[in-house]
């Protein structure tokens, strides 16, 4: 198994690598972080393939105990990322473990921030140097966010509570941006190398056919298209113009491994260098 490696976090979103290929020409290189949603697994449950995935990806999204996790599993996969030199972020969600967070929960802000907080929190405390790089809402919350922007304001506020250093990941223009920045984040757009995208951009409920993309191909073909060129093709073939500043690949898709080292060799033999999302080269 090749093993690539990563660098360790700081504290800005970089797009592209800009440098002098001769006196007077600036070239630019394509960056890309590669997120995987990890540590998920529960009590004597062991879900997902954190140790298999590790070597592909630049940032891990650990589940903080509230849609899945406990306290035992978040401490092996924070030790497992800081092994591997991969950034380290908090995968927050609502309080639904029966539900894997995929249930619609109605909150006040104040209470959803509350829920925020704990989270991030308690994630962090588990992390060598008790700092994070990112916060990516997960799953029921991640899509309501999206689209409402109380919701996203509530998130957005509650992480630069606990440090207005980390980044906020979500859906390429969506709620999720436009609050963190008003929130004076810095934000990541994110695509999804395995789910299919409506043509207003927002993501195809895991509930209708197609929803979830699993031909190692066409993940591949997508991606690049979303990386390098800054378009995607919606459900119904629209083609819609779409930022990414980080990829994530669901640690429970089906071939989860092969797909992800298929994308991060497909990625580099392009030309795109996969780096945490905060990383200054």
């Amino acid at each position: 198994m090749k093993v690539y490696p990563s660098c360790s976090s700081r504290h800005w979103i970089i797009r592209r690598h800009y440098r002098y290929s001769k006196p007077g020409r600036i070239a630019t290189e394509k960056i890309i972080d590669f997120n995987c949603d990890l540590g998920e697994s529960f009590g004597t449950y062991k879900l997902g393939l954190d140790e298999q995935l590790m070597p592909y990806i630049s940032s891990a999204n650990i589940a903080c105990g509230f849609h899945a996790g406990d306290p035992v599993w978040i401490g092996r996969t924070v030790s497992l990322a800081e092994e591997a030199g991969v950034a380290i972020g908090a995968h927050p969600g609502f309080p639904d473990l029966m539900g894997f967070g995929r249930r619609e929960i109605q909150v006040a802000p104040e209470e959803l921030k509350s829920y925020i907080i704990y989270q991030v929190g308690a994630l962090q405390a588990f992390t060598g140097k008790k700092r994070l790089q990112h916060v990516k809402p997960h799953g029921a919350l991640y899509n309501m966010g999206a689209v409402n922007g109380k919701i996203a304001r509530a998130v957005a506020e509650a992480v630069r509570e606990v440090d207005a250093d980390l980044i906020l990941v979500g859906l390429a223009g969506s709620a999720w941006i436009e609050a963190g920045r008003q929130a004076g984040l810095k934000v990541a757009s994110e695509v999804f190398a395995d789910r299919a995208l409506n043509p207003d951009g927002t993501l195809v409920p895991r509930s209708q056919p197609g929803a979830v993309i699993r031909d190692t191909a066409k993940v591949v073909a997508a991606s690049l298209k979303m990386v390098t060129e800054g378009k995607a093709i919606a459900i119904n073939g629209q083609e819609i113009p779409i930022r990414a500043d980080t990829i994530c690949l669901h640690g429970d898709t089906e071939g989860a491994v092969e797909l992800a080292r298929n994308l991060r060799e497909r990625m580099e033999a392009a030309g795109v260098k996969v780096l945490p999302m905060g990383v200054s080269l």
